[in-house]
């Protein structure tokens, strides 16, 4: 079977969607009994988001590879259930990076290097790449931004292209959009959607598909508008209502028929009818009235919660693998660093301090460690909140607060948390960090290791910084359990407190490979003491 390939562009607005739509499309394709794999086209000039602040960006997303990737990379593997590779996230400054250097080899022999054919040549190699590194039999590519960015252009130009090499049966072009709500006359428009669509026909693509986003019902009549006025079959034309869970967005394509659409003209065989019985009871169980657990997150970039995308989603699985609804609490950690009294903290029922990089905000997280461990608080901190838990044990056991982490007191008198020794001559600060799936081998009898019920597991890292072992013996007689080792005994990759009813960090990111119906272990087991915590 030749690989068939989905395109998915986006209209009127950023942030519409795609990468959602993209993700339970590609569930959709999956139930029917197909190999999938999503790639993300960027089209900013970064090689990758590793060195964007998440204010940029959001949460940087990590690949079992180590690619530093767009955090839609993330929706896809939840969705899909599925590993993907360094392949699946392409950016211009990739593009252009390996152009130049065949250039500066001589590879063109001298020809006058240009975006058509150069450029877009690289950028189809790199969507063909797909489908041979991951054995994919249907690709969907979505491409970032919007229709009309100068960004774009060659990217939409390398999929135009597409057609034309693979053939009509072979490629399908779906393009999301957005239907503006005017409060003063109480309708959606679709003149928007019709310009979006005459912009990308411009540059040669025509759509087989509408997905029409709203916050509002889209009636059958704006569907016949925009399929008379786009030149797209009404059944084409789907409605995508914002829905209360992402997770229901699968169910909606499927209910709107628009994966008999994509075989019908792509050529397809059903290999097996989708059965939708766990994803629908998943759904429900989200939807069902449960009991209410407050937890805090406390974070340097709260203001944007994309920033904590797969945190988010990591906690509400845990909430539904215990049966719970979580009310989330997003608090600032430098609001925390001017407050005496933390005591509003006692109504959570536990505190999770997810990971990040810089000074801002830290002692403030620190605070929040220090009220978790003392008030015997479920607490979880993942990358730089296990770092952050090290430094508040180690100040308390010093009865010192120049106990830190090098990388924000460089001459602390008590480093307990150091530069790793193979990052020191390291300039560079993009892809150069520990990154991909490291094993770790669990101690007998902790936490962790009843938490995840196995000896070793693999966990995807992102740091530059560990625990300095020259003080482990001493922080071990405060009760801090190393709990997780690397394979050679060499490096902390889990610490708990034996003395607490939860108190655990990871210098991993466990939020990464939690899915829906298959919470992290991690975050099931800080929930469950969450919920104890709340009984008590």
């Amino acid at each position: 079977m030749k690989t068939k390939y989905i395109f998915l562009t986006g209209g009127v607005l950023s942030s519409v969607g795609k990468g959602v739509t993209a993700a339970a499309l590609g569930r959709l394709l999956k139930e029917r009994g197909y190999q999938v794999a999503v790639q993300k086209l960027d089209p900013y000039i970064n090689v990758d988001p590793g060195t964007m602040s998440p204010y940029q960006h959001g949460e940087v997303f990590v690949l079992e590879d180590g690619a530093e990737t767009d955090l839609d990379l993330g929706h896809y593997e939840r969705f899909i259930d599925t590993n993907l590779n360094r392949v699946c996230n392409v950016t211009t400054g990739q593009v252009y990076e390996d152009v130049i250097s065949r250039e500066r080899r001589g590879d063109y022999l001298g020809g006058t290097i240009q975006v058509i054919p150069h450029i877009t040549n690289v950028i189809k190699e790199r969507i063909r790449q797909v489908p041979e590194s991951t054995g994919a039999e249907i690709v969907l590519v979505e491409v970032g931004g919007t229709v009309g960015d100068i960004e774009s252009l060659p990217f939409l130009e390398a999929l135009r292209q597409m057609r034309g090499d693979i053939g009509r049966r072979n490629s399908f072009y779906i393009h999301v959009t957005w239907l503006p709500y005017i409060g003063a006359t109480g309708e959606l428009k679709t003149k928007p959607t019709q310009h979006s669509v005459r912009e990308l026909r411009s540059i040669g693509i025509s759509p087989d598909m509408i997905i029409a986003r709203s916050d509002h019902p889209i009636e059958e009549e704006l569907r016949e508008k925009i399929s008379l006025f786009c030149d797209v079959e009404k059944n084409a034309v789907i409605p995508m209502t914002t829905t209360d869970t992402l997770y229901n967005i699968p169910l909606i394509l499927d209910e709107f028929g628009v994966g008999d659409y994509i075989f019908q003209k792509t050529k397809l065989e059903e290999r097996q009818k989708p059965d939708w019985t766990t994803w629908q009871e998943m759904v429900a169980a989200m939807r069902r009235a449960k009991e209410r657990i407050p937890i805090a997150v406390v974070g340097k970039y709260v203001e944007l919660q994309d920033a904590y995308m797969s945190v988010r989603e990591a906690l509400q699985h845990a909430g539904l693998a215990n049966r719970v609804d979580l009310d989330i609490d997003w608090i600032h950690s430098a609001s925390l660093e001017e407050k005496d009294d933390l005591s509003f903290l006692e109504k959570y029922a536990g505190i999770l301090v997810p990971g990040g990089f810089g000074g801002r905000g830290i002692e403030g997280k620190i605070k929040a460690i220090q009220f978790a461990r003392e008030n015997r608080i479920p607490y979880l901190g993942l990358c730089l909140g296990m770092q952050l838990m090290v430094v508040e044990l180690a100040r308390h056991h010093f009865g010192s607060q120049d106990a830190n982490s090098t990388e924000f007191n460089p001459n602390t008198q008590h480093p307990v948390i150091d530069l790793m020794p193979d990052q020191r001559e390291i300039t560079d600060k993009g892809g150069t960090m520990r990154l991909g799936v490291y094993p770790c081998h669990l101690q007998p009898g902790t936490i962790a290791a009843r938490a995840y019920g196995e000896d070793v597991v693999q966990e995807r890292h992102r740091h530059r910084f560990e625990f300095n072992n020259a003080y482990r013996d001493e922080l071990s007689q405060e009760g801090m359990v190393y709990s997780g080792l690397s394979p050679d005994g060499r490096l902390v990759e889990i610490a708990e407190l034996k003395d607490h009813p939860f108190m655990l960090g990871t210098q991993f990111h466990p939020e990464f490979l939690s899915r829906p119906y298959r919470a992290h272990p991690l975050f099931t087991a800080f929930i469950k003491a969450a919920v104890e915590h709340s009984q008590n």
